[in-house]
């Protein structure tokens, strides 16, 4: 068993370790962007891909690391694991779907609520408080289904033709275009200290450093690691300033 996700503010990672950890404590969970990542899934038959939700739709980073490596899929046994702001309708099914296309065996679909992780709207901001029951709500469904996956029983969320129409219509139809592609959409203001943090950081190899200050390309991924951990707030995408830096360490309980 192998683990593979994509995260940008921490919540899907904490999602697939704890996940996978109590399915098989000798397993391992990497990051998609990991020089080894290709190689450590040759290896392993059964994988769960975890990644947040964009639009209800798997970002294109995930997408494109399936495409890529389309070969490696067949045959294999695949949970998907979607994590989400609020809702989804076929998050995971949106990469379900792709593959299959592979030769991939789906068994199954999991839709996991988190504390938002877009840092530059006003949408759906909550308290401290509030993130840690959203959680705590989590890590049960995560343990009440590491039990029942045991008995080979997998969830199915997102999988149904009907959980395609709700995401097609309630937000893919009118977001669409935000996540066909990459982005060139992030903008550096002039806080940027040219700290590199956020080069370090990111997933996609998308920025750099020039003159002193960060410049962004246009293979932006839309995961919000930059933007969360810049300290000094120097980043955005959707919006046009940070309102809060969502981030999973700041909402989990030491």
């Amino acid at each position: 068993m192998l683990g593979i996700y994509l995260s940008g503010t921490g919540n899907t990672k904490h999602c697939i370790e704890k996940l996978i950890h109590l399915l098989d404590e000798t397993a391992q969970a990497i990051p998609i962007e990991r020089e080894d990542a290709v190689n450590e899934l040759s290896k392993h038959d059964f994988i769960i891909l975890a990644y947040p939700v964009q639009f209800s739709n798997a970002p294109i980073m995930v997408r494109d690391f399936i495409k890529q490596h389309s070969v490696l899929w067949k045959e294999k046994k695949v949970l998907c694991v979607a994590t989400m702001g609020l809702f989804s309708g076929d998050g995971a099914g949106c990469s379900s779907r792709l593959l299959k296309k592979y030769g991939a065996k789906v068994v199954g679909g999991l839709h996991i609520h988190m504390p938002d992780s877009v840092c530059d709207v006003k949408l759906l901001k909550k308290s401290i408080e509030k993130n840690q029951e959203i959680i705590k709500v989590a890590d049960k469904k995560i343990e009440k289904w590491a039990e029942k996956i045991k008995c080979s029983k997998y969830p199915k969320d997102g999988l149904y033709f009907y959980n395609r129409v709700a995401g097609f219509i309630c937000q893919r139809f009118w977001c669409y275009r935000k996540t066909k592609d990459y982005s060139d959409k992030l903008k550096i203001n002039h806080n940027c200290t040219g700290c590199g943090l956020c080069v370090r950081l990111c997933p996609m190899e998308n920025l750099g450093l020039q003159n002193g200050r960060t410049t962004a390309g246009n293979r932006c991924t839309m995961c919000y690691r930059c933007i969360s951990s810049c300290p000094k707030q120097a980043i955005t995408l959707l919006g046009n300033a940070v309102i809060e830096q969502c981030r999973y360490d700041r909402y989990a309980k030491k």
